[in-house]
């Protein structure tokens, strides 16, 4: 049950640990979404919950809702100002040369009848920067942490291909698929809030990546 997710609540914001696989906005095709569960992560309050920002269907991980109007306007200027500490895990399908740096690459939306819409590197695009480490190499797949400092969308995904030289792993659109899942979990977040303790938590170790090798 989502409510068993929650990782952070107060007043004003809560944050979950969306599941993989679970689209933040309602699909197409009408398959169940973040709107299904919203009646449960209402926590006494009349008014449900409304997601501040985004994060891919197959991507798990700290996703922030506000509680009301007031706040959800505050916490989306934290991230239009780049306020917000971001840290993402993910396996790489591959392992990137060095062992530390910064992606500074541009991003722009294609699409095509064939392929549909997609990300890439875009040197008239929006600026999209994101500082990365190795945390851990094994069997040939590369455990990084990644610190963006934009918030464009696959923005990690985009960088670890054409930033990295290698997509991460599972990821249907950038990658090869993987029968455990898309390996990129929204490990922490913290939005700062003034006057107010952040609005922070951090996300339990993924179970699908020890599929491929990596304990927390």
């Amino acid at each position: 049950m989502i409510g068993d997710h929650v990782l952070f609540l107060d007043g004003e914001a809560l944050i979950i640990d969306k599941p993989a696989g679970l689209p933040v906005d309602r699909p197409r095709d009408g398959a169940i979404s973040l709107e299904n569960h919203l009646s449960n992560l209402t926590f006494g309050f009349r008014r449900w919950p409304q997601a501040v920002h985004r994060l891919d269907r197959d991507t798990s991980g700290c996703l922030l809702l506000s509680r009301n109007p007031k706040a959800h306007a505050r916490l989306q200027q934290a991230f239009e100002a780049g306020a917000v500490t971001k840290r993402y895990l993910a396996v790489l399908d591959g392992v990137p040369e060095g062992e530390a740096g910064e992606i500074d690459l541009p991003l722009g939306k294609v699409s095509s009848a064939e392929q549909g819409w997609r990300m890439r590197h875009d040197p008239a695009g929006k600026a999209a920067r994101t500082a990365w480490q190795v945390l851990k190499v094994q069997d040939g797949l590369a455990l990084v942490e990644f610190r963006p400092a934009t918030g464009r969308t696959h923005q990690i995904r985009v960088h670890a291909l054409e930033g990295l030289g290698v997509p991460v792993l599972g990821d249907p659109t950038y990658g090869r698929s993987h029968k455990a899942g898309m390996m990129l979990h929204a490990a922490a977040l913290s939005v700062p809030r003034a006057g107010k303790p952040d609005a922070a938590a951090e996300a339990p170790w993924p179970a699908r990546f020890a599929h491929v090798g990596f304990d927390g």
